[in-house]
């Protein structure tokens, strides 16, 4: 496996001094974010270390040659809108960029980027099918072009109020999972698989590592706390943020040992990248770097 960090926690550095603090901090790997420059619509989004959008083989190669010279990876390309949101016109931006990025992927060699599938909030799973089929179809048949493959991430973005009742991401569970890769058989389409997200949702964020090996593309390292007490007064039904708390590795509820050993048996190889969205750490950019320190040193003791 190899250990890295996703970019996102550093939008004051540039790639440059990214990819330098990985490299002097001993990460293999480094998940970087290619939102469209401008505005963040959210907390850890709006984040751009490479421009696809202004990328070519000059940029391309330079891209690679830094990478090159610090001996540092890149696990893949981000990015995390809400592609099905029930705005046309942003669907559409949302779509046209998801391609620039599976192009970008294809360039930089790294051949694998992460996103969401999106949601309308407001309807069903089963509401939302035909458009997800719609949009996400040709998405991955444009991947599978490419040589691409696509890592759906599984947080169900159901944090703030504006998100109620549904969340704006479909793929949060196995149930769902089966439907998505069964309705688009591909081998270019899987799984950026999070932990933290089937805690928070009461599930065993093991047994899976085994059922859908073939499809775990790729793995962010993020914890979480589910504190009882709170959910014992407000609910399941309650705005999440009500009951849990982000963590960095080691902080939460997450066994990060017997996730790393039988995320190892199922013959996983590939990047385990650090998620940081723990607000204690917050504060300044090393504070944030310390929470990657922090969250390297937890792992790093279950990881060969």
């Amino acid at each position: 496996m190899k250990l890295g960090f996703v970019s996102a926690i550093l939008p004051d550095l540039g790639l440059e001094e990214v990819v330098d603090f990985a490299a002097k901090e001993g990460f293999a790997c480094v998940e970087l974010m290619c939102w469209p420059k401008g505005k963040a619509e959210r907390r850890y989004a709006g984040v751009t270390h490479v421009d696809v959008a202004t990328l070519d083989k000059a940029g391309a190669e330079s891209i690679l040659a830094l990478m090159e010279s610090t001996g540092v990876e890149i696990s893949g390309l981000g990015y995390y809108p809400n592609p099905l949101t029930p705005n046309a016109a942003e669907s559409k931006l949302y779509v046209q960029h998801i391609k620039k990025v599976i192009a970008a992927a294809r360039m930089l060699k790294v051949n694998r980027m992460n996103t969401f599938v999106g949601r309308d909030w407001t309807k069903s799973v089963d509401d939302n099918w035909p458009r997800f089929l719609k949009v996400w179809t040709p998405l991955i048949r444009y991947a599978e072009d490419q040589g691409v493959k696509v890592g759906i991430e599984n947080c169900p973005m159901f944090f703030t109020n504006d998100e109620w009742p549904g969340g704006k991401n479909l793929a949060t569970c196995p149930a769902i999972w089966d439907r998505m890769f069964n309705d688009i058989d591909s081998k270019n389409f899987g799984l950026n698989f999070d932990p933290s997200h089937f805690v928070w949702q009461e599930m065993d964020y093991i047994s899976v590592l085994r059922e859908y090996a073939s499809k775990l593309f790729h793995i962010h390292a993020k914890d979480a706390r589910l504190d009882r007490d709170k959910l014992n007064r407000v609910g399941l039904l309650a705005n999440p943020s009500q009951y849990h708390t982000p963590k960095l590795p080691g902080l939460g509820d997450v066994n990060w040992g017997r996730f790393l050993a039988v995320l190892g048996e199922t013959g996983y190889r590939g990047p385990v990248c650090i998620e940081v969205e723990d607000r204690v750490y917050e504060g300044s950019v090393e504070l944030r770097k310390a929470a990657l320190r922090q969250s390297g040193r937890h792992l790093k003791q279950f990881m060969p």
